[in-house]
């Protein structure tokens, strides 16, 4: 009795050592997580498909679904945002990134930074193995593409590498104005990355919205876990 009431002791003061934005981010964790594989045994079981479907065609003339709704420029510019969301982008920004918080003498986090972001990478490329979602042919793409569709690689990689990035970033960041400048820009990047691929054809709405509720889930752990661990200051 007294070996099991010491154990709850160590776990009550465990619990206890906790700050409470730490608790109420555990909650987010866990919701995510739920989303992500609710949205995934719909998708497996073709619930989303209507509603996938009617987005695409939305962003698409009713006249002729290979041409694009919005003005002549907007694809196009799409096509130039889809391109941030790419491998080489990608791993150019998280090796220079990296590289910057060596130089800057913050070993710890620039080593947790650079596995976070691959880590996050394996994990994508396992989880569209599993699903197997072929990529829609509702609508004519506006990019080529080759693997499968869910979740969006695109949407989850840049949720990845940009909200890993910004959240650890804003740890070696002394100021709160530029901690949050640094998450809402990761934040926008992804949020408009997932938009592109829904836009050119190239992924059902779902697709996007599984790549972002698991790239952030993912970036959220990571950050408990430097926020935990890691120290924010030079070393």
């Amino acid at each position: 009795m007294a070996d099991y009431y010491r154990f709850g002791r160590r776990v009550v003061d465990r619990v206890m050592t906790f700050e409470p934005i730490t608790l109420v981010l555990f909650a987010v964790v866990a919701g995510g997580l739920f989303l992500f594989f609710q949205l995934t045994g719909e998708v497996l079981e073709g619930e989303t498909r209507a509603f996938d479907e009617s987005v695409l065609l939305f962003f698409r003339s009713a006249d002729d679904p290979g041409q694009a709704v919005g003005p002549f420029w907007l694809p196009l510019a799409m096509d130039d945002v889809t391109a941030l969301g790419g491998t080489t982008v990608l791993t150019l920004m998280t090796v220079l990134i990296t590289g910057y918080l060596l130089l800057a003498k913050r070993r710890a986090i620039a080593i947790f930074t650079f596995a976070s972001v691959v880590g996050g990478w394996l994990l994508s490329a396992a989880l569209k193995l599993g699903v197997a979602r072929p990529r829609p042919d509702i609508v004519p793409h506006f990019v080529e593409v080759h693997d499968l569709s869910f979740p969006s690689g695109h949407a989850m990689l840049s949720a990845v590498t940009y909200l890993t990035l910004g959240v650890l970033l804003s740890r070696a960041e002394p100021g709160r104005i530029t901690r949050i400048y640094t998450i809402g820009v990761a934040v926008f990047l992804t949020l408009v990355i997932g938009f592109s691929r829904v836009y050119l054809g190239v992924h059902y709405p779902t697709d996007v919205l599984g790549g972002w509720c698991a790239g952030a889930t993912w970036a959220l752990v990571c950050w408990l876990i430097a926020r935990r661990y890691i120290a924010p200051t030079p070393g």
